[in-house]
C-alpha cells in the first residue's frame, strides 16, 4: 500500500541552473504562479526580486512560506551555486526546510523515462532509468526527455519538494557531474598579520 504524497502548505521553488531565472509557488498542492526569464548572466541580482514578485502576485508574504524547493543541477556551476546559497540562506532565515531537487528528478516527475540536460560543448548530462547519470555527446541522448521551459521546471521542482520528506533530505547541495572549468588562481594569497 502506498501512502499519499506529503504536501507542504506553501512551497516556494526556484532554479538558476541554466540560462534562466525561474520561480514557482505551490499552495495546497496547486501551482499558484510560475514564472521564468531567459538570462545567461545576472541571476544573482535578479533571483530575489523575482521571488518577491511571485510572492506578491500570489498574495503571499515571506512568512507564509513553509518549504523551499531549489533546483540543484546539473548545469551551470555559478547558477547552481546562486540558487543553492539563496535557498539555504532563506531556509535558515525563515526557519523552514529547503529541499534540493535535481533537474533529472524534476523532468522525470512529469515525464518518466530517460532524461537529458544540455551541457557545454555539444554534450548532455544523461540519466538513464536505473543507471548513474553521465556526461555524454548529445547524439547519445536518443529519445531522452529534455527539461521543460523554465516556468514548468520551477513548478516541477515545487511539486517534488512538496512531496519530499524533509527529515530525509540533507541541506541542498550542488549536483555536479563534471569538474569546474575554472582554474585556481596562480596568485599567492596575501600574508595575514597576527
Amino acid at each position: 500500500m502506498t501512502s499519499a504524497p506529503k504536501h507542504a502548505g506553501t512551497t516556494l521553488a526556484f532554479d538558476t541552473s541554466a540560462g534562466h531565472c525561474a520561480a514557482a509557488v505551490l499552495r495546497d498542492g496547486e501551482i499558484v504562479i510560475a514564472r521564468g526569464e531567459d538570462m545567461t548572466r545576472g541571476q544573482a541580482e535578479r533571483l530575489v526580486p523575482l521571488l518577491e514578485e511571485v510572492l506578491d502576485e500570489a498574495g503571499l508574504a515571506w512568512s507564509d512560506i513553509e518549504r523551499i524547493g531549489v533546483g540543484v543541477g546539473p548545469g551551470n556551476f555559478t547558477g547552481i551555486r546562486i540558487s543553492v546559497a539563496t535557498a539555504r540562506g532563506l531556509a535558515l532565515g525563515l526557519g523552514v526546510p529547503a529541499i534540493g531537487v535535481t533537474t533529472f528528478d524534476a523532468i522525470a516527475s512529469t515525464t518518466p523515462g530517460d532524461t537529458a540536460v544540455p551541457a557545454p560543448r555539444d554534450q548532455v548530462y544523461l540519466s538513464r532509468v536505473g543507471q548513474a547519470p553521465e556526461l555524454v555527446p548529445k547524439d547519445q541522448a536518443g529519445s531522452a526527455t529534455p527539461p521543460p521551459p523554465p516556468p514548468e521546471l520551477a513548478a516541477a521542482i515545487a511539486r517534488c519538494a512538496a512531496a519530499a520528506d524533509p527529515t530525509e533530505c540533507p541541506a541542498p547541495a550542488p549536483f555536479y557531474l563534471r569538474p569546474a572549468d575554472a582554474a585556481p588562481s596562480r596568485d599567492l594569497p596575501p600574508a595575514l598579520l597576527d
